[in-house]
């Protein structure tokens, strides 16, 4: 694993669970003996749960380039003599597979050899491995994955494994006993039994938007203090019934190594997939086709709002299903499908989960006053690749520590100067300018004219969503 800069962020992770699914198997869980304190729940928890926790090797090929052969650099500067006389004095050298390997842990959800881990885990695996905590090892076959979930399912060819029960993880509560149980080295100890540690539910509703993955979704994990060192992704996050209530997904570390920051995601949120990665089916997130952003005390102030309860919308995609409902940019969404709607991680979970084809009502503040559209769900696109800015051409004057660059996109923000108001603000350098205070600008000059009239503060939309930088 290679860390890139100060801050690491690996993502570790997966799944666990067990009881009944809609396909209608049926897993028998062992009721644990009650526990008489902490001390003995833990031990009675890792004993069983453990039972189902594997070890997953996997190898990825990465297959030598035959036209890409190296040879020594010649000080004489005759590459093609060189080239010659290798060839001739050694003849057609084998080219090398180069293979690489990764480690990770998993959880039997199903008696039949149903095994959930981290996409992550499996992602481009040629060769996949199964360790059982009894030593046995099988050959893995991956049956469904989902990289948006940081879900997937893989299969071994045995069955009356151990599998454990799904909890609640919607019951989570800050402060509670948590365990993490993972298997990184069991195919190569002598002992290939889970590794345990214990902390607790330090938060709840944790993001890491978009910092290990753009495909994947990371805007609801829960936080624990419960170790994840590496190899540990796959392994389950259990409470002390012996239920699985998160899927180790991450841990915050500057060094590769744990620092007391990990995070799981939500069993409940595999708990809807399982079904259909177990039966290979694709799945399917519902999609509006906008971007939006929280909302700001400071920003609901400028608007005017009460409160800063919704989802504010930043970017309308065009032929979208928002689009052909009427929403427009700067509408606020504060119920949808009549659920109230306070911020941007809600309003995500709500529109993931409804069904694609779906008609739903969407209630928005508009110019401060409430309407209802009825919108039709569409289907989330597989890839949702953002373009860059393009080429930039002539530069502004700062304004208010902000210097912007005409581009082939629009106005770019070439800088920002440091502890000015546009970096109070939040804006960045390399985002797109769209309007400021209302006025749509493209070039320097509608830019120019924009800034002049300004007093006091002054509303920014950027291709990111709205700012408000404070005027002197």
């Amino acid at each position: 694993m290679r860390v890139r800069g100060i801050l690491l962020i690996m993502a570790l992770a997966a799944g666990v669970s067990a009881g009944v699914w809609e396909t209608g198997r049926a897993a028998q869980p062992e009721t644990l003996p009650q526990a008489s304190g902490i001390e003995d729940a833990v031990v009675n928890v890792a004993a069983k749960v453990g039972k189902a926790v594997v070890s997953i090797s996997t190898e990825h090929k990465i297959p030598s380039d035959k036209n890409k052969r190296v040879y020594f650099n010649s000080p004489f500067g005759d590459e093609e003599f060189f080239r010659r006389f290798f060839d001739e004095f050694f003849g057609d050298m084998p080219e090398r597979d180069y293979r690489q390997v990764a480690l990770g842990s998993g959880v039997i959800v199903d008696p039949q050899g149903y095994i959930l881990t981290n996409e992550h885990v499996v992602e481009d695996a040629d060769k996949i491995t199964v360790t059982l905590p009894d030593g046995r090892e099988f050959k893995g076959e991956v049956k469904g994955r989902d990289p948006r979930s940081d879900l997937a399912i893989i299969k071994i060819d045995a069955n009356n494994l151990s599998v454990v029960q799904l909890g609640e993880s919607e019951s989570l509560k800050i402060g509670q006993w948590v365990l993490a149980i993972g298997n990184p080295f069991g195919f190569a100890m002598q002992n290939p039994e889970p590794t345990v540690t214990v902390g607790v539910v330090s938060a709840l509703h944790r993001s890491l938007g978009r910092s290990i993955s753009r495909e994947r979704d990371y805007n609801d994990l829960i936080q624990t203090d419960a170790a994840i060192n590496p190899g540990n992704s796959g392994g389950p996050l259990v409470n002390l019934k012996g239920e699985v209530v998160g899927i180790n997904a991450a841990i915050f570390s500057t060094n590769g190594g744990y620092q007391g920051i990990g995070f799981a995601i939500p069993i409940n949120t595999a708990r809807r997939i399982i079904s259909r990665l177990i039966e290979g089916k694709k799945i399917v997130y519902g999609w509006l086709g906008i971007t939006v952003q929280d909302m700001s005390v400071d920003l609901a102030k400028h608007l005017g709002l009460k409160d800063k309860n919704g989802a504010l919308i930043a970017t309308v995609l065009p032929a979208g299903p928002a689009e052909k409902a009427g929403m427009k940019e700067g509408d606020i969404i504060r119920k949808f499908d009549n659920t109230d709607v306070n911020n941007v991680r809600e309003l995500l979970s709500l529109v993931g989960r409804a069904e694609p084809g779906r008609k739903v009502k969407a209630t928005l503040l508009r110019n401060n006053k409430e309407l209802t559209l009825n919108v039709e769900v569409g289907e989330r696109p597989d890839n949702l690749e953002e373009s860059d800015a393009g080429a930039t051409r002539n530069k502004s004057k700062k304004w208010r520590g902000l210097e912007v660059s005409e581009s082939q996109k629009g106005l770019v923000i070439s800088e920002i100067e440091q502890g000015s108001a546009a970096d109070d603000a939040g804006l960045v350098a390399g985002e797109v300018i769209q309007e400021i205070d209302k006025q749509p600008v493209k070039t320097l000059s509608d830019y120019q004219k924009a800034i002049k009239g300004v007093k006091g503060d002054c509303l920014v939309k950027t291709s990111r969503g709205y700012f408000l930088i404070k005027g002197d």
